[in-house]
């Protein structure tokens, strides 16, 4: 029979045990230190925070319900021993958004705790923006008893067993801790789902209320730990081989970086310096190459650019870097329509074969794109010469993006319906809010909608990660909930949420929590009173607009002013006093809140324009018939 810690070592109560690991260091340390090498009995629930913690998750964003008080009660102890944080939040969708974003944008791993029922299918929804996005965060959901004694609060109320269990299985990867000796296993799977290498995502953990109190034995050091990952490219050079010729043999070579390719930006602009490509980005992946680089082509895709649909209607070989190839934007197959060859760089095995003619090279982005320079050097040092009749070409339409942005900026401002005069027009007032956060050197999170469509145009970022758009899953709110991650991380950097009047009403409590959790940032809120993506997309197709539109006006300032310690100011009309109140948010030490009226209508300078096709309404016949005539 094994050992078992004497109370000298381990104390025998929640509290003692907390106040003797804080004082020990933490549990890493007192693991490394051999002063936990045996057999300890727990609460399933306390075993589950220390396994949490053996993975660095020490942050919980918390919504309770009587499926998790359990829970909170071991988090309470080890919070007041400094071993733990826990924030309470007031939406579930809020917390999950934050969340997220602590992971994204601070790189710090963090759980969700909220009970099933409305409160987990809120925090699953949200939950589908850190899956569209690859990012890995652990969800904690109080589930009903393993008993089946009846029905319990908040379950799906139908007779089948381990129904949520089912959700979240189909949602993402899943476990269900229907007994306290499953925890090693759980915690095993949850490490490769949040931590995976190239495609983390949420892990739902579902907590029955019955096995949450159940005492557990284990040795503390086996619980598992952060899986190491090394970098892997193919066995063998022929296909790096392969693609280097194919690149020196095409005159018109075009890189498209997906949001895999962000952290391998040196790299990446290597590999398009001696291929002579043009780089065409997604929404995501601005700051890949610096803004004014000669051979950035912007955003391409259904919204996309002059010159990043220039050139991937006239490429003749893709190479994609870290992409999955999303409708928007791929232009639902149909954007590459002379391409003949792609090479494909992904680590996943699948996504690296999404397209037809491809020269797969699965595995690490950065190793690859380092191999395929380095090849393309010593098999082809003058490949990039043949291809500047392209790049000028290029050029060309870059420079006329350019010009056309600039005219957009510096247009009479029309005036507006809604608002019975003169007001920015939304490129206007993205630009002007963009061009601050750039000096301040601000995190800019875009909120779904137009505010997002438009903002992916018009930003200009040097570098990757300066810009945070939620264009996964598009969800409405998640800027502004992103603000909360700020305040939780260890380095907290000062940042503005970009949201549209609807996307704000979707999470408005960030008002409070954001007071109450010490947020140091700014909303700004783009209002022109309706749903503008979908009532421009209305009209694009069936020349109406229908249900898009709001009557009701609301006094934002108001609002914002009415919660304590919210700074709420008015953007004004125009670009000047909207400087103004940015310098007076930034200077505010809490959360501001500045509102700006914004033009909708059919004077085409109220956007930035579309510039490439999508499966979607009234198109997809055409769209389709497309695809069926591309040849990748």
């Amino acid at each position: 029979m094994a050992d078992t810690v004497n109370t000298a070592s381990l104390p025998a109560s929640a509290e003692a045990r907390a106040a003797w690991l804080s004082q020990s260091g933490g549990l890493n340390a007192a693991i490394d230190a051999g002063l936990l090498d045996a057999t300890v009995t727990l609460p399933l629930a306390e075993a589950l925070v220390l396994g949490l913690m053996r993975q660095g998750v020490t942050k919980y964003l918390a919504i309770f319900g009587h499926g998790s008080t359990t829970f909170g009660e071991v988090l309470r102890v080890y919070e007041e021993h400094g071993l733990v944080r826990c924030w309470q939040c007031r939406n579930e969708v809020e917390m999950a958004h934050a969340a997220t974003a602590l992971r994204w944008v601070y790189g710090e791993p963090c759980a969700v705790v909220t009970s099933i029922g409305p409160g987990a299918l809120q925090a699953m929804a949200a939950s589908l923006a850190a899956s569209s996005n690859g990012v890995g965060v652990y969800h904690l959901y109080g589930d009903e008893t393993t008993h089946g004694e009846g029905y319990n609060m908040q379950q799906v109320p139908k007779p089948a067993q381990g129904l949520f269990g089912q959700i979240t299985a189909l949602m993402g990867q899943s476990y269900t801790l229907h007994s306290s000796g499953a925890l090693r296993d759980a915690l095993r799977k949850g490490a490769m789902t949040v931590f995976h290498p190239w495609r983390p995502g949420p892990f739902y953990l579902n907590l029955p209320l019955n096995t949450q109190p159940q005492e557990t034995m284990l040795r503390p050091e086996s619980l598992p730990v952060v899986p190491a990952f090394e970098p892997a490219v193919p066995a063998g050079d022929d296909g790096v081989k392969e693609a280097a010729g194919l690149i020196a043999g095409a005159l018109r070579v075009a890189i498209k970086a997906g949001g895999g390719a962000r952290p391998f930006a040196r790299q990446l602009r290597e590999l398009a310096e001696r291929a002579g490509a043009a780089v065409v980005l997604s929404p995501g992946s601005t700051g890949v190459l610096p803004d004014a680089h000669p051979q950035n082509m912007h955003v391409g895709g259904s919204k996309g650019s002059i010159s990043g649909n220039f050139a991937m209607d006239e490429a003749e070989l893709l190479v994609v870097v870290g992409s999955r190839a999303v409708c928007q934007s791929d232009c639902s197959g149909i954007g590459w329509p002379r391409v003949r060859n792609v090479i494909n760089i992904n680590a996943d095995p699948v996504d690296v074969q999404h397209y037809n003619r491809t020269v797969a090279l699965c595995g690490d982005a950065g190793r690859l794109l380092e191999m395929l320079a380095d090849r393309i050097r010593s098999d082809h040092p003058q490949c990039a010469d043949g291809k500047t009749a392209w790049l000028a070409a290029c050029a060309e339409k870059k420079a006329e993006w350019l010009g056309f942005k600039a005219a957009q900026y510096e247009a009479n401002s029309p005036v507006d319906e809604v608002w019975g005069r003169k007001v920015l027009t939304q490129p206007q007032a993205i630009k002007t809010v963009a061009d601050f956060c750039k000096e301040k050197q601000a995190i800019k999170f875009f909120d779904a909608g137009d505010v997002q469509a438009n903002g992916f145009q018009i930003v200009e970022d040097d570098r990757p990660f300066e810009t945070f758009t939620e264009s996964g899953a598009s969800y409405m709110g998640f800027a502004v909930s992103a603000l909360l991650a700020g305040a939780m991380a260890e380095r907290g950097r000062y940042s503005v949420a970009f949201t549209g009047d609807g996307s704000f009403m979707m999470n408005p409590q960030i008002l409070i929590d954001g007071v109450e959790h010490g947020v140091n940032g700014t909303i700004v809120l783009f209002d022109n009173r309706r749903m503008a993506a979908i009532s421009h997309l209305q009209i694009a197709q069936y020349g109406r607009d229908f249900r898009t539109a709001d009557s009701v006006p609301v006094d934002y300032v108001q609002m914002a002013a009415s919660v304590n310690g919210v700074l709420a100011l008015s953007g004004g009309f125009d670009r000047r006093s909207l400087g103004a109140a940015l310098e007076r948010a930034y200077e505010h030490a809490g959360l501001s809140l500045i509102h700006v009226p914004v033009y909708y209508g059919p004077d085409a300078i109220g956007g930035m324009g579309a510039y490439g096709q999508w499966n979607v309404g009234s198109w997809c016949d055409d769209v389709q018939r497309q695809y069926a005539e591309t040849l990748i």
